[in-house]
């Protein structure tokens, strides 16, 4: 028995288109989508067994840029040795997939490349306010939070004056979808970490300079 069992990447993506044409839309202060159950329960079971370490950063200065050489992206290595990693960026590449965000959020993913990122916050760790760059064309967070304390690690939400507002509800297996823009303030405010904060961000990326972070590095994504 092979453990955990990975579904081919076309169940992957029906699950997900599905759950992504059913994201609800928050306009205050900026647009958002909200999506539940975005991954099959299996998915989730795989990348939460991943044998690979969180991080021991300390404190940090608030953003994660500062620490690139300790972050953890499915690249073509990390492809090869897990079939989870595989199978979930072949299906997240395809054109079906990119079709629907196109539909959904309104962008143009022809050209653009498929980052994803697999992160476990540890206490200590905090994001200061900040918009996402025009590279990314979306960035879409998905929780992996469980255990008591989860309920009040979820992304942090700012006005236009980079106020604080609110705070997402980081329900296992949600997602919340940003865009770049004037006003799309967010951040994790410092607040107690007891235990691990799991997080996976996926992102469409044009003219991205940090090739080794790119899960196919020389295919981009094609709509046709």
């Amino acid at each position: 028995m092979t453990y955990p069992f990975v579904p081919q990447p076309e169940l992957i993506k029906k699950h997900f288109i599905d759950a992504l044409g059913k994201a609800k839309v928050d306009e205050e202060p900026y647009r958002r989508w909200y999506i539940k159950e975005i991954f099959p329960e299996s998915i989730c079971t795989a990348v939460l067994v991943l044998p690979i370490a969180p991080p021991l950063l300390g404190s940090t200065d608030g953003t994660r840029g500062s620490y690139n050489n300790k972050r953890t992206f499915f690249t073509p290595q990390l492809r090869e040795q897990f079939p989870i990693c595989e199978k979930l960026c072949e299906a997240l590449q395809s054109r079906e997939v990119a079709r629907q965000f196109e539909k959904v959020c309104g962008i143009k993913a022809g050209g653009t490349f498929l980052r994803l990122e697999y992160m476990q916050d540890l206490d200590g760790m905090w994001l200061e306010p900040h918009r996402d760059i025009p590279e990314k064309v979306f960035s879409m967070v998905i929780y992996f939070c469980t255990g008591p304390f989860a309920k009040d690690w979820g992304t942090d939400i700012y006005d236009h004056d980079k106020k604080w507002l609110k705070r997402h509800a980081p329900e296992f297996n949600s997602a919340v979808i940003f865009k770049s823009g004037p006003h799309s303030w967010h951040g994790f405010e410092p607040r107690p970490i007891i235990g691990v904060r799991r997080l996976m961000e996926i992102n469409y990326v044009r003219d991205w300079r940090a090739r080794e972070q790119l899960a196919f590095p020389d295919r981009p994504i094609s709509t046709d």
